[in-house]
């Protein structure tokens, strides 16, 4: 049963082809004289390889923290920021301290 069956394929391939030109005989050719290959099974490890990966990726980068001058110079503005805004009425340390809180609180990303 299976030569007649392979037979028969092959007739009807062969009728397929002498209606084509001559570019999409080679073609059926090619593709009818090849099996199907099966999938191999590896892809699902290689999937798992792949997914710790993607999700470093995917993973927010954080900022690298300010040097210790330019974290002062942050501050120094702040500061003088505040103490403008209350009309340079209050004392300097107090506008200082202040303005260390803010810049901590957005250093930290809170």
């Amino acid at each position: 049963m299976a030569t007649s069956k392979k037979a028969s394929a092959a007739t009807t391939t062969k009728k397929a082809a002498s209606s084509k030109t001559a570019t999409e005989k080679v073609a059926v050719k090619k593709t009818a004289a090849k099996p199907a290959a099966k999938v191999p099974a590896p892809k699902a490890a290689a999937a798992k390889t792949a997914a710790p990966a993607a999700a470093k990726a995917a993973a927010p980068r954080k900022a690298a923290a300010p040097a210790a001058q330019e974290r002062y110079r942050m501050v120094q503005d702040a500061a003088y920021y505040l103490a403008e805004k209350n009309g340079f009425k209050g004392g300097a340390m107090d506008y200082w301290i202040e303005a260390e809180a803010q810049i901590t609180v957005l250093l930290s990303g809170k």
